[in-house]
């Protein structure tokens, strides 16, 4: 199998609480590939965070080489973040781009089964897309409380009928994408800039006639730092999916 080059995208707002031992972790976790990749680098996507999170990242050129930092003025949004990862895999040639959270929320340990890397050492050929996925046998969240799993099926469950979406797990963020397929999209036309890009762009990779597929996850729900979605945000995810299929 030809070795493949991944980007883990990581988009950050106010995350100094968590970043350092994320980016530890992940360049702990994907050591052992380096036999098989030819490298696994790591791009943090920074909204101009005032806690010095972007800051870090730079200061870190020496101790990671492969930690890159791309720095967002007066733009926000984890969707646009998300889509301007996309757009440097693309540009930069990577061969498969991870997008995660940055909280911990999405296990550094999940990355093996969402980018097929088996027990034998070896990588199995995986979907267009791998979703990390809470609602499938083996998928569960801790940590949340109620009204947040209201929220979540409810966006799942409305997402996946209204766009005709086959898989479960629709909103979750915790994906490897194929560049190859990325390349495809003509990003101009995507619509959604907050939490709504995650099935927006499911939808639009599947117009093209992309593969997905599921591998089960635990979310946990963070421990550091605020959480940035809330009701508002959902509705306007509501919003913009009902104006997708205009």
């Amino acid at each position: 199998m030809m070795k493949e080059k991944y980007l883990i995208v990581v988009a950050t707002y106010n995350e100094m609480e968590n970043l350092p031992w994320l980016v530890e972790a992940l360049f702990r976790e994907t050591a052992p590939w380096e036999k098989e990749l030819f490298s696994c680098d790591i791009l943090v996507v920074d909204d101009d965070s005032p806690d010095g999170t972007g800051e870090w990242c730079d200061a870190q050129k020496g101790t990671y080489p492969r930690l890159k930092c791309l720095h967002r003025q007066g733009e926000r949004g984890l969707g646009s973040a998300v889509m301007a990862g996309m757009r440097y895999a693309v540009e930069k040639a990577y061969d498969r781009m991870v997008n995660m959270d940055a909280d911990f929320s999405h296990s550094p340990a999940d990355l093996a089964s969402l980018c097929g890397w088996t027990e034998k050492g070896t990588f199995r050929p995986v979907a267009d897309v791998v979703i990390g996925s809470r609602y499938i046998p083996g998928g569960k969240i801790v940590g949340w409380p109620w009204f947040r799993h209201v929220m979540s099926r409810l966006m799942n469950t409305f997402g996946r009928f209204w766009l005709g979406l086959k898989v479960h797990d629709i909103s979750g963020s915790y994906r490897n994408y194929s560049v190859r397929a990325l390349r495809q999209l003509d990003f101009s036309r995507i619509e959604s800039t907050g939490y709504s890009f995650f099935e927006e762009i499911l939808w639009r990779l599947r117009q093209q006639g992309a593969t997905m597929e599921e591998v089960p996850i635990c979310f946990e729900d963070r421990l550091r730092g605020t959480s940035k979605i809330n009701w508002r945000e959902s509705f306007r995810a509501v919003k913009t999916l009902l104006f997708l299929r205009k």
